[in-house]
């Protein structure tokens, strides 16, 4: 038989797949947003005040960034099973959050490092407050990184599997691990059709994320 869409319709009347989907873009959305916001507020600080700890909290990003999944998964279980947590939706939010966090903090604050500070400057000295300041001058200026960020992150954790597998639960079950569990039993069209949507979805991504990477601050 040639080509043919039949499969992607059958994909929607396979519960288990939209289940695991849609988990899968809940945490992916939601990890994102979290991270973004914790990511500027990091990059923010790191550019603006210095203390003594700033080096260290710096060094600390890109560790974590080069850091293997396995390491990361491993010792989130670790400290998810001292802290007596039960694995499902908040563990595995956590996980994400904490893999993608460094990849937005890094991005907004090679923003900020091309940033103009003589613009915040001259706008003081025209009587803005902090607030308008922020709001005016500095939040348009880092706007698309925090929103490549925001794609980078929404990408790593939509395709996440060695993370996931260690911390979250059977209450929770994500696409990547469902895809995983059913090729080892045995390939469907279903699943080829699934993986088509992904890689569209994360390649949509990829590429949002690296235009707005490129456009002058």
């Amino acid at each position: 038989k040639g080509a043919t869409l039949d499969w992607y319709v059958k994909l929607l009347g396979n519960t288990g797949l939209m289940q695991a989907a849609a988990h899968s873009l809940l945490i992916a959305m939601v990890s994102a947003t979290i991270s973004s916001l914790l990511g500027t507020f990091i990059s923010m600080a790191l550019h603006r005040w210095r203390f003594p700890s700033r080096k260290v909290i710096h060094t600390s990003l890109f560790v974590m960034m080069m850091s293997p999944d396995i390491v990361i998964g491993i010792s989130l279980l670790v400290l998810f099973m001292a802290m007596s947590l039960p694995l499902g939706f908040w563990t595995l939010l956590m996980a994400h959050v904490t893999l993608c966090v460094p990849f937005v903090a890094i991005t907004v604050h090679s923003r900020l490092l091309g940033f103009d500070r003589h613009v915040v400057e001259a706008a003081r000295d025209l009587g803005a407050g902090e607030y308008e300041v922020f709001r005016h001058v500095v939040l348009p200026m880092v706007f698309p990184a925090v929103l490549a960020g925001w794609f980078m992150s929404f990408t790593l954790s939509i395709d996440d599997v060695i993370i996931s597998f260690f911390t979250t639960g059977p209450t929770f079950e994500v696409l990547p691990l469902r895809i995983y569990s059913m090729v080892r039993l045995g390939l469907k069209p279903e699943v080829n059709a699934l993986c088509a949507i992904m890689i569209l979805v994360t390649a949509a991504a990829v590429f949002l994320s690296q235009r707005l990477l490129k456009e002058k601050p």
